[in-house]
């Protein structure tokens, strides 16, 4: 027997003829303070997020294409790093297709060592998608995936969330009951734009992250 089994053995030995506690969790403390009428979900995290410098837009299914094109156009942006596998790359492909449109998409297809530097350095915008919004603290929970590497969101000095206002939940008790089964690895909470004041009390954006955030609430249709 190693000696990880006998630690193992002398733990379970060790609760032989003992009861567990009852779980004293009562979801109402984390839950009840925290809910809100369907209707001011959107309004409540809309002004959260846009406190902290985010960029709130609501939209539909059909029209955001349409929105990030003129949005990254008024910045002067022309190109944008998108999953070209997912139901929103899609979308935002035939749009640009369609309309003949000059913003050029990128795809992330590679392992990130066959093109970190243009990653770093050439990539000025991105767009996820998002799992859920959480109106009570105004934030994006993001899962990153294979087809949404993690950097995405992280890397681009411009990042352009999608959220269907469908999925927003009142709190994060709320959120964790719709998340995926098993629970993923790695999830991301974002509140707003990446900002520290580290350096003398001074309030700089951009320093861990996207200096920029740009939040697409659609609606359903």
């Amino acid at each position: 027997m190693s000696a990880r089994d006998k630690i193992l053995a002398s733990l379970r030995q060790s609760l032989e003829g003992t009861q567990p506690l009852a779980n004293p969790f009562d979801a109402s403390l984390v839950d009840k303070p925290w809910r809100y009428k369907p209707e001011e979900r959107i309004t409540r995290l809309k002004e959260l997020m846009t406190a902290v410098h985010s960029e709130v837009h609501l939209t539909s299914s059909q029209a955001w294409p349409a929105l990030v094109c003129k949005l990254l156009a008024e910045r002067a942006i022309n190109k944008l790093l998108v999953a070209p596998t997912t139901a929103h790359g899609k979308a935002l492909a035939n749009y640009c297709e369609n309309e003949d449109s000059a913003l050029k998409l990128l795809a992330y297809d590679r392992p990130i060592e066959e093109w970190k530097r243009e990653l770093f350095d050439e990539v000025p915008a991105s767009l996820t998608g998002t799992l859920a919004g959480i109106a009570a603290t105004g934030t994006l929970v993001v899962q990153p995936s294979p087809a949404e590497p993690r950097l995405m969101s992280l890397v681009p000095p411009l990042h352009i969330a999608l959220l269907k206002a469908s999925q927003i939940y009142d709190n994060l008790y709320q959120a964790q009951q719709h998340w995926p089964k098993p629970m993923p690895s790695n999830l991301l909470l974002i509140s707003g734009p990446s900002k520290t004041a580290d350096i003398e009390q001074v309030l700089a954006y951009g320093a861990h992250g996207p200096k920029d955030l740009i939040v697409l609430l659609v609606e359903d249709a």
